[in-house]
C-alpha cells in the first residue's frame, strides 16, 4: 500500500518550524542584522576616504544644506533646540573665529575643557571645519592630571567651559606658560556669532584618511595618569554607521544622554551615531538621578545611553509622580531602547520592568581598542551578555577575537611552556580577551596612544598562536558559554587571589546586588596580616529600609546578608568584610564606573577607613570589626 503523501500545508509548517529552530539554535536573523549593519557601514567610509570626505564635518554639512534635513531639530539641550541649518551657519561662525583671531591651524590640537553644552559641540565641529583636532579633557581634572593631558596634547589653545574655569589653577597655568587659557564666555560667543558664516576651503580638511587622527579622547586613569587615545576618522565614522544601524536609529529618533562627551561612549555610539543617520541629539550638562527622566521626557527621547551604575542609580531612586493626576511616571516616555556598557545582570530585568524599556543594546569596548563585542536583547535570552553572535558571524569574524588563560600573579597571558604560545580557554572558562591585529601593518586597527610608545607597546601582544601575528590585549577577563554569549569577568587587577583561588569581584558584586538590603557595592581585595593573597571585602550601600537611626545596618540586615552570600558563592569567594559607606555614596569616574584603587589601598586599617563602619564574617552573621581585632590579626592569633 502506498504511503499517504504529507499535505502541503503540513509540510510547510514542518519547514517553518525546523527554520525558526534553527534561526534560534544558530542565531541566524541576529547575524545577519549585525552584518547588514557593519557591510554599508564600512562601504560608506570606503566612499567618503575615497572622495576626500571622511571628516565629520562633511556629515553636517550635508545634513544642513538639503531642503529635506535643513529644518530638521539636530541639537536639544536644555531649553534651547538647532536645526542643522543653524548649528551648520554657528559652526562656521566659531570656525573662522579660530581660525583668523586664534590662528588655529591644519592638524593642530586644541583642548576642549567642557561640560556637556551646546558651546561644545558647535567648537568642536568648527575645529574639524578648520582641518583642526579637538582634545576632549575630562572637565573634572585639576593639577598634575590636568597639566599631564594638556601638556600630551601639546595644545598651544585650550577652550574652557565658565563653569569649570576654576579646576584650571595657578599651578597648571604656572606650568604651562606655552599654553594659552581662554573662557568661553558669552560675551566671547557673541563676538564669535559676530564673524562671517563663510564655509571654509577644503584644502583645510584635505587628506583625512582613514587612520588619520579625529578626535583625542583620553582614559579614565583609574590606575594613573590618563592616556591620550588617538581616535581615527575612520573608528569615528565605522562607530556611528555601526551602532545607529544596529539599534535601527532613523531621522526621527531623539538620542539622549547625561554621559560626559569627553569619553568615547558618548562622543561616538552617542554623538557621532546621531550625526551620522541625521536624528537629533539631546544631552544634559552632566548626570543627574533626580533630573535624569524629567529630562528625557522634555526633549521626547526615544534611545537613552548609560554607562556602568547609571541604571542601579536611577533604579534606586524613588518613584516620581504627576503633582497634578498623582500618576507614576516611571513609564511615561518614548524610549523603546537603552544603550550603552556596563549594566550589571542584578540590575537588567529590573530597569527594564520598572521603565517599560523594550530593548537593550549593551556593547564591550574601549576607546583604543580595535573591536568590540555587542548584545541587542529584547529577551531573557542574552540578558547580562556584553557580546552574543550565531554561526554565520563567528564564521566570518569570529577569528577576529580569541579569549586565552591569564595569570593572575604576572597580570599576563599564560603561555604554553612547549610552544610559547597563548592558551584559549575551555568554552565557559574565563580569561582575557584579546582583539586581532594586521601582524604587517598594526596602526591600520590600533593607533595607539599619543606621545607615548612605551604605553602603546604594551597593548600589542605578538606570537600569541602563530610566530608573528598581533592582538591588542584588553586587559579584561570574559568567558564564552555555547551559545556564543560574551560576559564580563573581572578586570585584570581587580581579580584577587585567596585560598589558592581566583575570585572575580564582578561575581561577587552580582551576587550582593541580589540581596534586597543593597543598593550598591564594590568589591575588592585586601592585604591581611599573617595571610596569604588578598580577603575579599565588599564597600557597601544599603537601602535605608535595611540601616537603624544611626546609619548602621541591622541586626537582621547583617544576619541575611550573610546567610545570603554563603548560598550564593563558594566558601573562598564570600566577602569575608563589609565596609558601610556612610555618605551614601562611593567614588566612581565621570561615567560612573567604579573606584577600587583608594579602598584597595586603604584596606580594613581602622585607621585608615574614617568613620566608616566595617565589619567581618563570623559564623552565621557579620559583626563589627575594630581595632582590637586588627590587632589580632597583625598577632597571628586569628586565622581566616
Amino acid at each position: 500500500m502506498a504511503a499517504l503523501p504529507v499535505s502541503l500545508p503540513v509540510a510547510a509548517s514542518a519547514l517553518t518550524a525546523a527554520a525558526a529552530y534553527l534561526n534560534a539554535r544558530w542565531q541566524v536573523s541576529y547575524d545577519i542584522h549585525l552584518l547588514k549593519s557593519i557591510v554599508p557601514t564600512v562601504a560608506n567610509v570606503a566612499w567618503w576616504t575615497q572622495r576626500d570626505r571622511v571628516n565629520f564635518f562633511y556629515r553636517l554639512e550635508d545634513l544642513a544644506t538639503s531642503k529635506s534635513s535643513e529644518n530638521r531639530v539636530f541639537l536639544r539641550f536644555e531649553d534651547k533646540a538647532y536645526t542643522y541649518a543653524q548649528a551648520y551657519d554657528t559652526v562656521l561662525r566659531y570656525a573662522n573665529f579660530l581660525k583668523d583671531r586664534r590662528g588655529v591651524k591644519k592638524g593642530e590640537m586644541v583642548a576642549l575643557d567642557f561640560q556637556n553644552t551646546d558651546t561644545f559641540i558647535f567648537l568642536l565641529l568648527a575645529l574639524w571645519a578648520i582641518g583642526a583636532v579637538p582634545a576632549l579633557i575630562n572637565y573634572n581634572l585639576t593639577g598634575a592630571a590636568l597639566s599631564h593631558c594638556i601638556k600630551r596634547a601639546n595644545a598651544r589653545l585650550m577652550l574652557v567651559d565658565p563653569t569649570v574655569a576654576g579646576n584650571v589653577g595657578e599651578d597648571v597655568k604656572t606650568e604651562l606658560s606655552g599654553t594659552t587659557f581662554e573662557v568661553v564666555t558669552p560675551q566671547l560667543e557673541s563676538q564669535m556669532l559676530a564673524f562671517d558664516a563663510a564655509r571654509p576651503a577644503d584644502e583645510l580638511r584635505s587628506g583625512a584618511a582613514g587612520e588619520a587622527m579625529g578626535i583625542l579622547i583620553y582614559t579614565s586613569g583609574t590606575t594613573g595618569l590618563p592616556k591620550a587615545a588617538i581616535v581615527s576618522w575612520a573608528k569615528v565614522a565605522v562607530v556611528g554607521g555601526f551602532t545607529s544601524r544596529l539599534v535601527g536609529t532613523g531621522k526621527d529618533d531623539v538620542f539622549y544622554t547625561a554621559m560626559p562627551l569627553y569619553h568615547s561612549t558618548a562622543m561616538l555610539l552617542g554623538f557621532a551615531h546621531t550625526l551620522n543617520v541625521g536624528a537629533t541629539f539631546a544631552m544634559s550638562r552632566k548626570f543627574s538621578t533626580r533630573h535624569f527622566w524629567d529630562d528625557v521626557r522634555k526633549h521626547g527621547a526615544t534611545i537613552i545611553q548609560y554607562v556602568g551604575e547609571t541604571c542601579r542609580y536611577l533604579l534606586s531612586a524613588p518613584t516620581k509622580v504627576d503633582p497634578v493626576t498623582g500618576e507614576n511616571l516611571d513609564k511615561r516616555h518614548k524610549v523603546r531602547v537603552a544603550f550603552g556598557n556596563g549594566l550589571r545582570p542584578d540590575v537588567w530585568n529590573a530597569f527594564k520592568e520598572r521603565y517599560g524599556i523594550e530593548t537593550i543594546a549593551e556593547f564591550y569596548g574601549a576607546t583604543e581598542g580595535s573591536f568590540a563585542t555587542w548584545n541587542v536583547s529584547r529577551n531573557d535570552f542574552s540578558m547580562g551578555s556584553v557580546g552574543r553572535a550565531g554561526v554565520l558571524y563567528n564564521l566570518l569574524l569570529g577569528r577576529s577575537i580569541a579569549i586565552v588563560e591569564v595569570d593572575h600573579e604576572t597580570e599576563l597571558p599564560l603561555r604554553d611552556p612547549k610552544t610559547g604560545f597563548c592558551v584559549r580557554t575551555p568554552e565557559g572558562e574565563p580569561g582575557e580577551l584579546l582583539f586581532s591585529l594586521p601582524a604587517k601593518n598594526v596602526e591600520a586597527r590600533f593607533q595607539g596612544y599619543y606621545g607615548d610608545t612605551g604605553a602603546t607597546s604594551k597593548k600589542i601582544m605578538r606570537d600569541v598562536f602563530t610566530k608573528g601575528d598581533a592582538w591588542f590585549r584588553t586587559g579584561d577577563v570574559v568567558r564564552r558559554d555555547n551559545e556564543h554569549r560574551i560576559y564580563f569577568n573581572d578586570r585584570i587587577g581587580d581579580t584577587f587571589r585567596w585560598k589558592s583561588e581566583n575570585v572575580s569581584t564582578a561575581e561577587v558584586a552580582h551576587i550582593l546586588g541580589l540581596h534586597p538590603a543593597v543598593q550598591e557595592s564594590n568589591v575588592y581585595g585586601v592585604e591581611l596580616p599573617e595571610h596569604e593573597g588578598r580577603a575579599g571585602c565588599a564597600a557597601v550601600i544599603f537601602k535605608p529600609s535595611a540601616v537603624g537611626p544611626d546609619g548602621v545596618p541591622t541586626g537582621e540586615t547583617l544576619k541575611g546578608l550573610a546567610e545570603h552570600v554563603r548560598a550564593g558563592l563558594p566558601k573562598y569567594a564570600l566577602p569575608l568584610f563589609l565596609r558601610v559607606a556612610k555618605d551614601g555614596s562611593l567614588e566612581s569616574t565621570g561615567t560612573n564606573k567604579q573606584q577600587k584603587v583608594s579602598l584597595r589601598n586603604e584596606g580594613v586599617d581602622p585607621s585608615k577607613t574614617g568613620s566608616d563602619d566595617v565589619f567581618w564574617l563570623k559564623g552565621a552573621s557579620y559583626e563589627r570589626f575594630g581595632s582590637s581585632d586588627w590587632s589580632a590579626l597583625h598577632g597571628g592569633k586569628v586565622k581566616l
